[in-house]
């Protein structure tokens, strides 16, 4: 019997495959457990359907990733911190801060954990900040530190 998986099985295969198991298997296991379907006309085209509808939504948030991009390459942050004597920092500027500022200054929703920072900044000027929007696509925000 074909069947339509719901969820990944460990030793079947994964969420929205088509599988072929026995029928006792079907009939006992996964039918009843939920974890998938009868592969009947019906079932495949909502199938079908649905991962139309899942590329169609991929597609759109790898679009609005790159806009996205495309305007944090294009401004910048400014942001200060306290220094001392010869021009040393008090502190450092963190991928916290950044994300506020962002909002802030260009008004855009950036989740903090999608800065990568190696390691925050503590140094005045200008600083390349890599921000990772989505798998595929990272932009590079400038961001200027001036002394407070």
């Amino acid at each position: 019997m074909k069947v339509i998986l719901l969820e990944d099985v460990k030793t079947l295969g994964k969420k929205g495959e088509i599988v072929n198991v026995s029928d006792g298997y079907a009939r006992n296991f996964i039918l009843p457990k939920k974890l998938g379907l009868e592969a009947n006309t019906k079932n495949l085209n909502d199938l079908k359907l649905q991962k139309a509808n899942a590329d169609k939504v991929a597609k759109e948030q790898l679009e609005a990733a790159k806009e996205l991009a495309g305007k944090l390459e294009a401004g910048k942050v400014e942001l200060s911190i306290k220094t001392g004597e010869g021009g040393k920092a008090f502190g450092s500027v963190s991928s916290k801060e950044i994300a506020a500022a962002v909002k802030e200054q260009m008004g855009y929703d950036v989740d903090k954990k999608k800065i990568q920072l190696k390691e925050s900044i503590k140094t005045l000027g200008t600083h390349d900040v890599p921000v990772k929007l989505h798998a595929k696509v990272t932009a590079s925000l400038k961001v200027v530190v001036t002394e407070a």
